[in-house]
């Protein structure tokens, strides 16, 4: 509800603060990220738009409920910044350190934060929403390693074996996806049991593919990219 007042409230401002293109692709990344319906976002918009000025009417001919009049007193005269930093707070999975590295990435000057970090929760709640939905995962029991930094995801266990799976998140049907260096080289290690779960068209309507042995699979070509990266460290002495 909170996020669909924020959303009728600045309207494209509040996209363009969050990252998103349009709508469409707002309510499918943050729906999947906070584990609800995009339409539920979509209506609760709708339901505020005819308090707020913006180009649409909004569900103008019924009266307001309650609860929505209530959240109307609390929140509708927060400014941009104020309102942002609490839906940060509610949609970021991690919000304490997530909201860290984004105030950094702010100050310098980066704007994608939001997005890509609220992509990459999207992408792994549609996994765990469809895997079984995939003949080849369909009867494992799924792990979840995205805090081990071991180079993929999920571990999907089939008793003494497993399958190692990468989630990946692209706004559009098609466009580039990136492997570090810890990813691709466990997946050469793996080989057969690693898979990129490509979760794609967030702009639109969410669908997967699916890519095994990836590191030698045909339809991918990885080139390798080395940056000269300017790191800057801050000394002291103590005394």
């Amino acid at each position: 509800m909170l996020i669909g007042m924020y959303l009728s409230k600045f309207d494209k401002v509040g996209l363009m603060r969050l990252g998103f293109e349009n709508f469409s692709e707002a309510f499918n990344v943050i729906g999947l990220a906070i584990n609800t319906k995009p339409l539920s976002i979509r209506n609760y918009r709708d339901e505020f738009d005819p308090i707020f000025p913006n180009e649409r009417k909004g569900w103008h001919k019924r009266p307001m409920f309650r609860t929505r009049k209530e959240m109307l007193g609390k929140y509708q005269n927060l400014d941009l910044e104020e309102f942002t930093g609490i839906i940060k707070q509610v949609i970021y999975k991690n919000p304490d350190i997530d909201l860290i590295e984004d105030r950094i990435e702010e100050q310098e000057k980066q704007s994608t934060f939001a997005k890509r970090l609220l992509t990459g929760q999207a992408a792994e709640q549609y996994f765990r929403d469809n895997y079984k939905s995939v003949s080849v995962f369909a009867t494992g029991t799924i792990e979840d390693t995205t805090k081990y930094g071991c180079g993929f995801d999920f571990k999907l266990n089939f008793g003494e074996n497993f399958f190692a799976v990468e989630v990946k998140g692209l706004e559009k049907d098609k466009g580039g996806i990136g492997l570090t260096n810890k990813e691709y080289q466990t997946a050469t290690y793996l080989r057969e049991n690693y898979f990129i779960f490509l979760v794609k068209n967030f702009i639109e309507t969410p669908n997967h593919r699916i890519f095994r042995n990836p590191a030698f699979a045909d339809e991918l070509e990885f080139t390798k990219q080395e940056k000269i990266i300017k790191q800057i460290s801050w000394n002291t002495v103590i005394v």
